[in-house]
């Protein structure tokens, strides 16, 4: 069928044609946000799942309906590369220079951007001078200290009065959350609970791994109390099967019902799969309906696909050790195992694995579903581990 009206659309955090099986999480998004701008006290949300889920996706459409509310927003991707005010200086500047151009002048807005510049100083954050545009002198005695904790705490506080001096409200939204590190976990929370007891118009929105709800844990053992914590998980058949049939038919094609049922099958209800596969299926169909034969055809294409990017970029960071521990996994088969079972199979103790799995765990390759297993955050890793490395030894002591 014609590829230019194919409608889907694979691809890190494209929004898919049909956002199905998301309505409740969005909904609870949008009340918490009305809530937070009408000056009620709400918990931000940490939205958790393993890889392919569409948690950026979601993140996205959250940050519309932020937008649509007034919001002023502030959207970054956490990476192991830079550090959380790096990150968020430069998109914080932008909030308040915009709170600055409105109508009225607000000694609250220039007192933000004053803490702003006192926050970066204090730090010796590595943000240019061309990046960050801000003319204006510090605040002396706020947010200059030089620790995160309590200068993020004090920045936060600034923006939130900047935003309600304004009658409007701030949301941060943070992608890939679980790569900041535990002090930097425990600032963004501490800042958090600082503008919740002042009921400040400010709210955080994050997504991330599995492991982001122990992360948030270690670093403060009140943050289970400041965050809901929504489970984003693949999509149940009925959804997964909306997702499929909805967008072919708006273009005026359909799937057969045991093409439906195959591809759901293979890709467990993950939309990036979904998407995908039904990519895939309508480009090598040449009518419609789309029938189960396609979906043979259609399965060798994105598995070919998903090897050389999805998975091979995952793969190709990981050292020649992490790859015989994530291999070894694989060897055990789907779902979760015992850390001593890998351990085995890689003829080691599990003391001596141990600070391989830590590191696979914070390249977000690997998470623990309960204590002591061990699970892939990519659906499908595993056979695209057998397929890789079809034929492999236990590595040499």
């Amino acid at each position: 069928m014609d590829p230019l009206k194919n409608p889907f659309s694979p691809g890190a955090g494209n929004p898919p044609p049909e956002l199905a099986g998301r309505d409740e999480l969005l909904e609870q998004a949008r009340i918490m946000l009305g809530r937070i701008k009408n000056g009620r006290y709400e918990q931000s949300l940490m939205l958790v799942g393993l890889r392919g889920v569409g948690k950026t996706v979601l993140l996205n459409r959250i940050h519309e309906l932020a937008e649509a509310q007034g919001y002023g927003t502030v959207m970054v991707e956490a990476t192991e590369s830079r550090s959380l005010p790096e990150l968020l200086i430069p998109a914080l500047r932008q909030v308040l220079i915009k709170l600055d151009t409105l109508e009225n002048v607000s000694s609250k807005v220039k007192l933000g951007l004053r803490v702003l510049r006192s926050f970066m100083g204090a730090l010796k954050v590595k943000v240019s001078e061309v990046e960050l545009g801000l003319d204006i002198d510090p605040q002396k005695g706020t947010a200059d200290s030089g620790d995160l904790e309590t200068d993020l705490a004090e920045l936060f506080a600034a923006l939130g009065e900047a935003a309600q001096d304004r009658k409007t409200a701030v949301a941060i939204i943070v992608d890939e959350i679980q790569y900041l590190s535990e002090a930097e976990m425990s600032a963004l929370i501490m800042a958090i609970h600082r503008v919740s007891q002042r009921q400040l118009p400010l709210v955080l929105v994050g997504a991330g791994l599995p492991q982001l709800v122990g992360l948030a844990g270690r670093s403060k053992s009140y943050a289970e109390r400041l965050f809901q914590y929504p489970e984003v998980g693949p999509l149940s058949k009925t959804d997964a099967m909306a997702a499929l049939r909805d967008p072919v038919k708006k273009e005026g094609a359909a799937f057969a019902e045991d093409a439906l049922k195959e591809i759901v099958g293979l890709t467990q209800g993950y939309p990036y799969f979904l998407q995908e596969w039904g990519y895939q299926a309508w480009n090598l169909a040449k009518k419609s309906p789309i029938d189960k034969s396609i979906v043979a055809h259609a399965t060798a294409a994105a598995i070919k696909k998903l090897d050389q990017s999805f998975f091979r970029v995952r793969f190709d960071r990981l050292t020649p050790r992490e790859k015989d521990y994530i291999r070894a996994l694989a060897d055990l088969g789907p779902g979760a195992h015992r850390s001593g079972d890998i351990a085995d199979r890689l003829g080691v103790k599990v003391q001596s694995s141990a600070p391989l799995r830590s590191g696979l765990i914070r390249k977000g390759m690997i998470y623990s579903p309960a204590h002591g297993d061990t699970a892939f955050t990519v659906p499908l890793f595993d056979a695209f581990m057998l397929r890789t490395i079809p034929i492999w030894k236990k590595p040499k002591p």
